[in-house]
């Protein structure tokens, strides 16, 4: 499956991070079936709290495209995205976003609730942080996804 294939480039990107004492989370952003920017976690190398592999990667796309827009992307994240990435991503106008594994003490869903399981009616909660018309996938590798943060963890301890 495509998804599995780009999610484990994204994979490559989050041991990168690994490698280097970063949390291990990478990206890579994808039009047509093609890999045009790759990013991973680098808050630690460039002292900077928002080098997370999404911003990484998103600011590559841009640059690559000539555009302020990706409307016709998808975004392959190993984590879920926290809420500052989420935002990043709804301005980007990433037409899909996927990930591997959730983030319970960071990710976006932290803040904006379960959108997959609760209405989104009338508040915040449960809201998709995302552009209305972008789709979002979970779970694709997400057992190697997490096994990467949790080893890199247990290493710290």
């Amino acid at each position: 499956m495509k998804d599995e294939h780009f999610m484990k480039q994204a994979l490559k990107e989050a041991q990168r991070a690994f490698d280097e004492g970063e949390v291990p989370v990478g990206a890579v952003v994808v039009v047509d079936g093609k890999i045009i920017a790759r990013g991973y976690n680098m808050t630690e190398k460039l002292n900077d709290p928002t080098a997370h592999a999404e911003m990484i990667a998103l600011t590559s796309a841009f640059s690559q495209i000539g555009a302020k827009y990706l409307p016709d992307a998808t975004l392959y994240v190993t984590v879920e995205p926290c809420l500052m990435c989420a935002g990043a991503i709804y301005w980007s106008k990433v037409n899909r976003i996927v990930w591997g594994a959730n983030d319970e003490k960071n990710g976006h869903k932290k803040i904006t609730g379960d959108y997959f399981s609760s209405p989104s009616g009338g508040g915040r909660k449960g809201a998709s942080p995302f552009h209305q018309k972008a789709t979002v996938t979970t779970g694709v590798l997400k057992e190697e996804c997490a096994q990467l943060m949790k080893d890199f963890f247990a290493a710290k301890r």
